[in-house]
């Protein structure tokens, strides 16, 4: 990657990392921080306010990205992080579950993820996309693993509440990062001629090849929401407290991220990230098949647990970029709209079939089922074809011999 690609990468993926560290600081407390609240008694309405963050943004993506087609990338961007901090600022202050809720919703009507990586791929060459796309992958990991630790002691500090303000003030200095610090995309990048031509929607919506990788985002998300209905409380049943499942969480994330690279780096150098794709799809379905044996100990979920998040990262790298490079060059916020609207609805599904196979059968069939889900997203895999940009160099570059 060039300096300024990795400028405009390291930049781009700041923007998540602010936005999605003010989203996890709320989760590991909430659900306790509701009971406080008039009306926060109700389960059923706590679950609700938490999720309903991730309804309104499966809604909003596709719009988000299309109008970022359309109107750039730095004005949506700018419009949703306004919208997040507007919804951070009325949850903050809401005395009852209801005004919340309204600002959970408001929060998720800043459905900005589609425009940012569209912005990415806008900033780098076509074959470093997968590079580009695991900074943002990176990002939302580290900032993950740092929000478990973190949450319960500002919480004590600052009080929920204060955590939503910390949520506004971390949207707004990503204001500040993408008009001050993030470079408009090159203009050699950019579509010129027939590339600037719009598609009609559904030929970009049902492409087959972006079904594939849309229906892939859909089935890692849902098994790793299952995974996360069970293994908290398969330690907690071990004895390990809440408190302390980042001794789990935290090394499995750093190990996973370091054996990412080198797969990355041989998978572009050779045009071969879909064959990489199929190869970790296969290994997620076996090492399910091993989570449904071997979940007595704690050192056996560690194990299992950094062996996930290693496929997950490869996984959650390569998506994005496939998808950036197989659409239309003039309708690629579109496309990642769509993306993420089927990587939400998988958050959804996953952790709703989780509980419910969990709660009427056992843990062990949540991990069946996850193996399964895997040996459809195989079959569906196989009949990806590598980008043919791949092969392309610019004028002027060094090309390896």
């Amino acid at each position: 990657m060039t300096p300024q690609e990795k400028h405009s990468s390291i930049t781009l993926a700041s923007i998540f990392a602010l936005r999605m560290l003010g989203l996890f600081l709320i989760l590991p407390v909430f659900a306790v921080y509701a009971r406080h609240l008039e009306g926060g008694d109700n389960e059923f309405i706590v679950g609700l306010t938490l999720g309903i963050y991730g309804l309104t943004q499966s809604i909003l993506q596709i719009p988000f990205g299309a109008a970022s087609d359309r109107l750039g990338r730095k004005p949506v961007i700018v419009f949703g992080l306004l919208l997040f901090a507007l919804g951070s600022v009325i949850a903050a202050v809401g005395e009852n579950i209801w005004i919340v809720m309204i600002g959970r919703a408001i929060q998720g009507a800043g459905a900005i993820s589609a425009a940012v990586t569209a912005f990415i791929a806008d900033s780098v060459r076509e074959r470093v996309i997968t590079k580009a796309m695991a900074f943002v992958g990176a990002s939302i990991g580290l900032t993950f693993a740092f929000s478990l630790i973190a949450s319960p002691p500002l919480a004590h500090l600052w009080g929920v509440s204060g955590l939503f303000w910390l949520t506004a003030a971390l949207s707004l200095s990503a204001i500040f990062v993408i008009l001050k610090i993030v470079p408009d995309a090159p203009k050699a990048l950019q579509p010129v001629g027939e590339d600037l031509v719009h598609q009609p929607w559904p030929k970009v919506v049902f492409d087959p090849q972006l079904m594939r990788l849309n229906a892939g985002i859909f089935f890692l998300h849902c098994v790793q929401m299952a995974v996360f209905v069970v293994i908290p409380t398969r330690l907690v049943s071990m004895g390990l407290p809440v408190t302390h499942h980042w001794w789990i969480y935290l090394p499995a994330v750093m190990i996973g991220f370091a054996c990412m690279v080198k797969p990355l780096i041989w998978a572009e150098r050779n045009a071969r990230v879909t064959d990489l794709l199929r190869i970790c799809v296969v290994l997620m379905g076996v090492l399910f098949i091993l989570f449904s044996y071997l979940i007595h100990s704690a050192w056996e979920i560690a194990f299992l647990m950094t062996l996930f998040f290693i496929c997950f990262n490869i996984l959650e790298a390569t998506l994005p970029g496939l998808i950036s490079r197989s659409a239309p060059k003039a309708d690629k916020g579109l496309a990642l709209g769509v993306y993420n609207t089927t990587q939400s609805f998988g958050l959804f599904a996953g952790g709703a079939l989780g509980g419910w196979i969990a709660q009427n059968y056992c843990a062990e069939a949540v991990f069946f089922a996850s193996s399964f889900a895997m040996l459809l997203w195989f079959l569906l895999a196989r009949g990806l074809r590598e980008p043919g940009s791949q092969h392309k160099h610019e004028k002027g570059e060094a090309i390896q011999i």
